[in-house]
């Protein structure tokens, strides 16, 4: 009996409808698992304290409390957090704060679904993102 690699587990933060379904099913296509979804940083946190996925894509312009701002208590509370910040083009100055507080990559919108495609196969095999 062959087991089947378990597979990864993708969190999801965005406020835009179509951009959560853009990213999921882009996601499911790499083969992740969605885990579950936030529309706002509040949300985010929440559901990752409850999920505990391998990986969120985390959206900086958000109402309640920003991608920011949700990135910086998620990796306070969860030190190995794998988080993938998504901006638009003019937000290019709030990434380098992301990543020193932590992110490990980082999606421009509007989305380029090839390279989110490869970011996704990416971290799906990468070791230590469990």
């Amino acid at each position: 009996m062959s087991k089947t690699p378990e597979k990864k587990r993708l969190l999801v933060v965005d406020d835009a409808l179509i951009m959560r379904a853009i990213i999921k099913d882009t996601a499911r296509h790499a083969g992740w698992e969605i885990a579950g979804e936030a529309i706002n940083g509040v949300e985010a946190v929440a559901r990752y304290r409850e999920l505990k996925p391998d990986l969120v894509t985390l959206d900086i312009v958000m109402p309640e409390m920003d991608g920011v701002e949700a990135l910086r208590t998620i990796r306070q509370e969860s030190p190995d957090a794998h988080v993938v910040m998504i901006s638009a083009i003019d937000q290019r100055a709030k990434l380098s704060e992301c990543i020193q507080l932590g992110a490990i990559d980082f999606v421009v919108k509007p989305f380029d679904k090839q390279r989110l495609q490869s970011l996704f196969q990416t971290y799906l095999h990468a070791k230590g993102s469990s």
